[in-house]
């Protein structure tokens, strides 16, 4: 579902990386379904006189090597979804997940 953050303030808090997940014991880079590699950032989002949260998002392209620690940033497309799952152990695990097509500086 695209999100509208248009009043949340995004701070840059880990620089963007290509994604990667283990798979039997061995590294692996994620890539979409057209094979195209995916990226992830971490961002603070903050809205005017609200506690703020830190989350990690998913970039469906590669935001270049132009950002820097505490920037402030905006992201291309936003959007959320909800993911409920059970793990290995049986424990029911749920949350946000947060995707966009990109990252560009504000300021």
């Amino acid at each position: 579902m695209k999100i509208d953050l248009g009043d949340r303030r995004l701070m840059l808090t880990e620089l963007p990386t290509l994604k990667v997940r283990e798979v039997d014991g061995h590294t692996e880079i994620v890539t979409d379904k057209d094979g195209a590699q995916q990226f992830v950032a971490v961002v603070f989002m903050k809205a005017k006189g609200e506690k703020g949260e830190e989350i990690k998002v998913t970039l469906g392209t590669d935001p270049g090597d132009a950002f820097d620690e505490g920037d402030i940033v905006d992201l291309v497309e936003p959007r959320a979804s909800f993911y409920s799952f059970k793990n290995g152990r049986g424990e029911t695990v749920s949350g946000v997940a947060y995707r966009a097509m990109g990252l560009i500086k504000v300021a």
